[in-house]
Protein backbone atom coordinates (compact mmCIF):
# COMPACT_ATOMS: atom_id res chain seq x y z
CA UNK A 1 0.00 0.00 0.00
CA UNK A 2 3.00 2.28 0.33
CA UNK A 3 3.15 2.63 -3.46
CA UNK A 4 -0.20 4.39 -3.46
CA UNK A 5 0.64 6.79 -0.66
CA UNK A 6 1.38 9.78 -2.88
CA UNK A 7 -1.67 9.39 -5.15
CA UNK A 8 -3.73 12.55 -5.50
CA UNK A 9 -7.36 12.05 -4.53
CA UNK A 10 -10.31 14.12 -5.64
CA UNK A 11 -11.63 15.60 -8.86
CA UNK A 12 -9.40 16.30 -11.85
CA UNK A 13 -8.23 19.88 -12.22
CA UNK A 14 -8.01 21.08 -15.80
CA UNK A 15 -5.63 23.86 -16.79
CA UNK A 16 -7.03 27.17 -17.98
CA UNK A 17 -10.61 26.61 -16.88
CA UNK A 18 -10.52 27.95 -13.36
CA UNK A 19 -13.19 27.12 -10.86
CA UNK A 20 -16.56 26.17 -12.25
CA UNK A 21 -18.35 27.78 -9.34
CA UNK A 22 -16.94 31.22 -10.20
CA UNK A 23 -18.41 31.16 -13.73
CA UNK A 24 -21.32 33.53 -14.34
CA UNK A 25 -24.71 31.94 -14.38
CA UNK A 26 -27.01 32.98 -17.19
CA UNK A 27 -30.44 34.20 -16.36
CA UNK A 28 -33.29 31.94 -17.35
CA UNK A 29 -35.65 34.81 -18.05
CA UNK A 30 -33.79 35.83 -21.21
CA UNK A 31 -33.91 32.29 -22.60
CA UNK A 32 -37.61 31.96 -21.87
CA UNK A 33 -38.37 35.27 -23.56
CA UNK A 34 -36.33 34.29 -26.62
CA UNK A 35 -38.08 30.92 -26.87
CA UNK A 36 -41.51 32.50 -26.63
CA UNK A 37 -40.70 35.10 -29.27
CA UNK A 38 -39.23 32.45 -31.60
CA UNK A 39 -42.32 30.28 -31.21
CA UNK A 40 -44.57 33.21 -32.02
CA UNK A 41 -42.52 34.00 -35.12
CA UNK A 42 -42.59 30.36 -36.24
CA UNK A 43 -46.33 30.04 -35.79
CA UNK A 44 -46.97 33.23 -37.73
CA UNK A 45 -44.65 32.07 -40.54
CA UNK A 46 -46.27 28.62 -40.64
CA UNK A 47 -49.76 30.05 -40.94
CA UNK A 48 -48.64 32.36 -43.75
CA UNK A 49 -46.93 29.49 -45.59
CA UNK A 50 -49.98 27.25 -45.24
CA UNK A 51 -52.20 29.96 -46.66
CA UNK A 52 -49.93 30.59 -49.65
CA UNK A 53 -49.26 26.92 -50.45
CA UNK A 54 -51.83 25.06 -52.48
CA UNK A 55 -51.27 21.69 -54.12
CA UNK A 56 -51.05 21.90 -57.89
CA UNK A 57 -51.14 18.61 -59.80
CA UNK A 58 -48.50 18.87 -62.51
CA UNK A 59 -49.13 15.43 -64.00
CA UNK A 60 -50.26 14.98 -67.57
CA UNK A 61 -53.59 13.28 -68.32
CA UNK A 62 -51.69 10.19 -69.48
CA UNK A 63 -49.84 10.00 -66.16
CA UNK A 64 -53.09 10.34 -64.23
CA UNK A 65 -54.70 7.56 -66.29
CA UNK A 66 -51.62 5.36 -65.78
CA UNK A 67 -51.74 5.84 -62.00
CA UNK A 68 -55.47 5.12 -61.96
CA UNK A 69 -55.02 1.86 -63.88
CA UNK A 70 -52.08 0.87 -61.63
CA UNK A 71 -54.27 1.31 -58.54
CA UNK A 72 -57.05 -0.71 -60.16
CA UNK A 73 -54.67 -3.58 -61.01
CA UNK A 74 -53.20 -3.53 -57.52
CA UNK A 75 -56.67 -3.80 -55.99
CA UNK A 76 -57.44 -6.76 -58.30
CA UNK A 77 -54.23 -8.50 -57.19
CA UNK A 78 -55.06 -7.95 -53.54
CA UNK A 79 -58.59 -9.30 -53.96
CA UNK A 80 -57.29 -12.29 -55.93
CA UNK A 81 -54.77 -13.18 -53.22
CA UNK A 82 -57.30 -12.65 -50.46
CA UNK A 83 -59.81 -15.00 -52.11
CA UNK A 84 -57.52 -18.07 -51.81
CA UNK A 85 -56.68 -19.81 -48.58
CA UNK A 86 -53.19 -20.99 -47.76
CA UNK A 87 -54.25 -24.61 -48.17
CA UNK A 88 -55.59 -23.91 -51.65
CA UNK A 89 -52.41 -22.10 -52.66
CA UNK A 90 -50.26 -25.03 -51.48
CA UNK A 91 -52.41 -27.49 -53.42
CA UNK A 92 -52.10 -25.43 -56.61
CA UNK A 93 -48.34 -25.13 -56.14
CA UNK A 94 -48.03 -28.90 -55.68
CA UNK A 95 -50.07 -29.50 -58.84
CA UNK A 96 -47.76 -27.13 -60.69
CA UNK A 97 -44.69 -29.00 -59.43
CA UNK A 98 -46.22 -32.32 -60.51
CA UNK A 99 -46.60 -31.06 -64.06
CA UNK A 100 -42.90 -30.15 -64.31
CA UNK A 101 -40.50 -32.68 -65.75
CA UNK A 102 -37.98 -34.44 -63.56
CA UNK A 103 -35.26 -32.35 -65.15
CA UNK A 104 -36.06 -29.65 -62.61
CA UNK A 105 -35.89 -31.99 -59.60
CA UNK A 106 -33.04 -31.65 -57.16
CA UNK A 107 -30.67 -34.59 -57.76
CA UNK A 108 -30.12 -36.98 -54.90
CA UNK A 109 -26.51 -36.97 -53.72
CA UNK A 110 -25.24 -40.03 -51.97
CA UNK A 111 -21.65 -41.03 -51.18
CA UNK A 112 -22.46 -44.66 -50.48
CA UNK A 113 -24.34 -45.49 -53.65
Amino acid sequence: MAEYGNVQKGALKLKGLGDLSSAKKKKKKDKEKKKLSEQQIRTSQNTEEEETKTYVDKRTPAQMAFDKIQEKRQMERILNKASKTHKRRVEEFNRHLDTLTEHYDIPKVSWTK
